[in-house]
């Protein structure tokens, strides 16, 4: 089964891609775990993306779909996988089609997540973020035991930058101009499936899996 998860900021798809990857054993390949791990096994393509982001640049198109195409060519993807914040243009879609069709794979679906702004500013402005572990919690939907600890190790809990508010609509505008019509792109190869993702964590991926299991992937 290879998937692509679509839907903006705040709409839960890692949290999504971690439950399906694990419930159906596939590669779960994110950009930032693609960039972590070229830049931790010190490759060439590692150091150049660095570079980049070091500076506070984006990684250029070129570059990340030369860093997806390795990173699939792991035996671990060669079952299925599933691809989580890329592509985010229509260019680097285009690029992806040809990696698939030089690779000789296919996409079973564009698994498009479906949240109405109000939630999705309520849910990014409300997330707190462990100094310590990374673990994410929600001042309102799942906050912490402990008011600004961690209850896993203890750590400070803050807010990320990119979760102030005007940073939240700024992201939500960018993906808006920049990544949504990649829907439309999708749904003319007739593989988008879209799901309500507003509500819990368990009710979205009962119908995601729903959804899956309709279209008998």
């Amino acid at each position: 089964m290879n998937l692509i998860f679509l839907g903006p900021p705040g709409a839960g798809k890692g949290t999504q891609a971690v439950k399906l990857s694990k419930q159906f054993n596939i590669c779960h390949v994110s950009t930032g775990e693609i960039f972590r791990q070229a830049i931790a096994d010190g490759t060439e393509l590692g150091k150049k993306a660095k570079a980049y982001m070091d500076k506070g640049e984006l990684v250029p198109d070129e570059l990340v779909i030369a860093l997806v195409e390795r990173y699939l060519s792991n035996p671990n993807c060669r079952e299925g996988f599933l691809l989580d914040g890329f592509p985010r243009t229509i260019n680097q879609a285009i690029k992806l089609d040809e990696i698939l069709e030089r690779q000789k794979w296919h996409l079973d679906a564009v698994v498009n997540f479906q949240a109405s702004k109000q939630e999705l500013i309520e849910r990014m402005t409300g997330r707190l973020s462990c100094s310590g572990c990374g673990k994410i919690y929600h001042v309102k939907h799942n906050p912490p035991s402990r008011p600004g600890y961690c209850d896993d190790c203890g750590g400070l809990l803050s807010h990320r930058s990119d979760d102030q508010l005007e940073t939240v609509v700024n992201r939500l505008e960018v993906y808006k101009k920049r990544t949504a019509p990649l829907i439309d792109y999708y749904l003319r190869q007739g593989i988008i499936i879209n799901v309500e993702a507003e509500g819990s964590v368990d009710e979205v991926f009962s119908r995601l899996v729903n959804q899956l299991s309709v279209k008998q992937l």
